[in-house]
């Protein structure tokens, strides 16, 4: 069975599924990359992948890369496309070769968006004028096969999918012993929609209440002038501390060390692959009911906590929960890292990838299973 895997260009979230998909197809795998990584990421320590594996293809460099790419997008049994060449795509179908669109959520800023003529005729011609095609949609976020139904495209058609970077052995009860007590960490870019104010908010309510924490927040951004400013002004130097930005290798590091990880953004966050990676780490997640991946990845007091976007007091009072029940935060923390190593990973997501393909079943739960029809406030306190 040959698989192709296009997108715009390699990264580290991609990595595991990649090599998952290419060892189980015998080497049968090509991804292809139809750019180089960008400037930004490069300047907060992104490496460029799109070198490092020989099953990357490169259409941008050479005639030569070009027409391989093309050959193995139209030719293969199984095409996956995230954000990629759409002209490819429309060659794709109309050969009606089986393929799968990889895909966060198209109205992150609001359901509404669906009534923008330029948006409609968008989500009309890379999905729902294929409906009755041999297309299906890979949902990287709970919220993708909502939107997409509001646009008429069937939600049985939808499979729950995600970001599935490299998940890590641990012997969990080891790095649980290893953990920093009370610590508190928050990891990400510092721009309005992942609400770098959030954690800073928390702090100065759980400093007000005599809790004993410290918040590490890590990042960079056009936010970080404010978040500075925010905490000279709440007097909270002396509980948060921030790093600046690092190598994801150096955040895994400090995920390892933390007691409770943080998740804020809102309806923007189209997964937030740092969901999978603090819950390999084994924290304790207090995670943003709005992003993507938090619905799909979290039952809400088993392996993590929920609470409803931008509600600060909800926010806190999880916090407080977490460092009042020590026991809770273990218990949390080693069900996250089960989660992750017995379901959403990146070899089981592939094989029921495969399974899905082969014998056209969707799986009972996890990856592959049949996506819900998920609306922006379904969480209730």
């Amino acid at each position: 069975m040959k698989i192709a895997f296009c997108s715009n260009y390699f990264n580290h979230h991609q990595e595991a599924m990649s090599k998952a998909l290419y060892n189980l197809s015998d080497g049968n795998f090509r991804f292809v990359a139809r750019c180089t990584v960008g400037e930004e990421r490069l300047r907060l320590g992104y490496e460029d992948m799109n070198k490092k594996y020989d099953f990357i293809l490169r259409p941008y460099e050479s005639e030569a890369q070009k027409k391989e790419a093309l050959s193995w997008a139209i030719d293969c049994d199984v095409m996956i496309f995230g954000s990629g060449d759409e002209a490819l795509f429309e060659k794709r179908m109309e050969k009606n070769g089986l393929t799968f669109r990889y895909l966060e959520r198209p109205f992150k800023k609001g359901t509404w968006r669906r009534l923008v003529p330029r948006t409609k005729k968008t989500i009309y011609e890379s999905y729902v004028k294929y409906k009755n095609n041999n297309l299906y949609i890979l949902c990287s976020s709970a919220y993708t096969a909502s939107d997409l139904s509001l646009c008429g495209f069937p939600p049985e058609k939808c499979f729950k999918w995600g970001y599935f970077p490299e998940v890590k052995e641990h012997d969990i009860e080891a790095l649980l012993s290893k953990k920093t007590p009370r610590s508190i960490l928050w990891v990400g870019r510092f721009i309005d929609w992942k609400h770098p104010e959030a954690p800073v908010k928390m702090a100065e309510k759980l400093k007000k209440n005599g809790k004993d924490f410290h918040l590490t927040m890590i990042g960079d951004g056009v936010e970080k002038p404010r978040i500075e400013k925010m905490i000279k002004e709440k007097n909270l130097a002396d509980v948060i501390t921030l790093t600046g930005s690092m190598p994801p290798e150096k955040v895994r590091e400090y995920m390892e060390k933390a007691e409770i990880f943080l998740a804020t953004s809102d309806f923007q966050e189209g997964w937030g692959a740092v969901l999978n990676e603090g819950m390999n780490s084994g924290c304790a997640l207090i995670a943003s009911h709005a992003m993507g991946g938090a619905p799909y990845l979290i039952k809400d007091g088993e392996n993590g906590l929920l609470y409803k976007s931008g509600d600060i007091k909800a926010l806190a009072d999880k916090a407080v929960f977490l460092l009042d029940n020590p026991e809770n935060r273990r218990t949390s923390g080693k069900n996250a890292y089960e989660t992750l190593q017995n379901t959403w990973n990146a070899e089981d997501a592939a094989k029921r990838l495969l399974a899905l393909v082969s014998k056209a079943d969707a799986a009972e739960k996890g990856p592959c299973s049949l996506a819900p029809v998920l609306k922006n406030f379904w969480y209730k306190e």
